[in-house]
């Protein structure tokens, strides 16, 4: 069966949604952004980069099953893409390098399973991320240390690069840059509820603390 031509005006409108949901993914406004992205693949189904988009804002919903599902309709459509063995490699039942390494190390530190699983899906989300940027990884011990750190700093363990660098056997340059590439990707933050495994997040009283203030503020203002 021939496939249905897209017209110019829905890839038109295809391009917009995909500029709102790029928009809304950065604002944090992400069931804006799933809704955009589905959007644009609805109009224009041959189009690998939504189904990429959609995966990245699928991701960070932390809805990992549908993100695989938008990587698969990605992959079949651009089936000799050279972002296909990274994205193989997330449909794998066992783990990769980087993987077992982090969870032999946080194991052997101490580290609550709770963060070690934290640490393994802020691999997994910052994998999908990247989109069509490279990932390099030339020493598995780069990365799992900065996966460790990172979610240390989130759960706002007392941690220094230098001991988690010589705890791999790498150099503190080497924490710190993959750190920043993950910190600046995923866009984490201190208590992060991606990957905050205490009971109570201290994020939950700067909300109540914002709710409470514009309480006060409206009140300030009526007449």
């Amino acid at each position: 069966m021939a496939k249905k031509r897209v017209s110019a005006g829905d890839r038109r409108k295809a391009k917009e949604y995909e500029k709102q949901g790029v928009q809304a993914y950065e604002e944090w406004d992400i069931d804006r952004a799933v809704e955009c992205f589905e959007t644009s693949a609805r109009l224009v189904p041959d189009e690998p980069d939504y189904r990429l988009y959609l995966a990245r804002a699928l991701a960070r919903s932390g809805d990992f099953d549908q993100a695989l599902r938008a990587l698969a309709d990605f992959m079949r459509l651009e089936p000799e893409s050279p972002l296909e063995d990274r994205f193989e490699q997330l449909f794998a039942s066992g783990m990769d390098e980087v993987e077992l390494l982090l969870t032999d190390k946080m194991t052997a530190s101490g580290a609550p399973i709770e963060e070690i699983g934290a640490a393994i899906q802020m691999w997994l989300e910052y994998r999908i991320t990247l989109g069509r940027d490279a990932l390099i990884v030339r020493k598995a011990e780069t990365w799992a240390a900065a996966l460790d750190y990172t979610v240390r700093k989130v759960n706002l363990r007392p941690v220094k690069r230098r001991e988690i660098a010589a705890f791999y056997g790498i150099s503190t340059g080497a924490v710190r840059d993959r750190h920043n590439d993950l910190v600046r990707t995923l866009d984490v933050m201190p208590c992060d509820y991606r990957y905050f495994t205490g009971k109570d997040n201290p994020l939950d009283k700067l909300v109540e603390a914002a709710e409470l203030l514009e309480q006060l503020e409206t009140r300030f203002r009526e007449p």
